[in-house]
């Protein structure tokens, strides 16, 4: 799906939990997540280090969406 959003030229962040697939269907824009079972948190934290571990997910995706790249990236 990111390469598809990416052909039509509009930016995209490949979010996920296995970075080698990610790589292998060359996605330029790639943020590591958490991992399979909760790709953006862990229900085992406190609500508030739960909000800190969602809150720096996002705050990397958008610094992957808002930086110029020439070839793939893994942030």
């Amino acid at each position: 799906m990111v390469k598809a959003i990416e052909n039509q030229g509009i930016a995209a962040v490949h979010v996920c939990t296995i970075v080698p697939i990610s790589v292998t269907v060359r996605a330029n824009r790639i943020v590591p997540s958490v991992a399979i079972p909760y790709p953006t948190g862990n229900p085992e934290l406190t609500k508030e280090e739960e909000l800190d571990v969602r809150k720096n997910l996002l705050l990397k995706t958008l610094e992957a969406l808002s930086t110029r790249i020439d070839e793939q990236t893994i942030f």
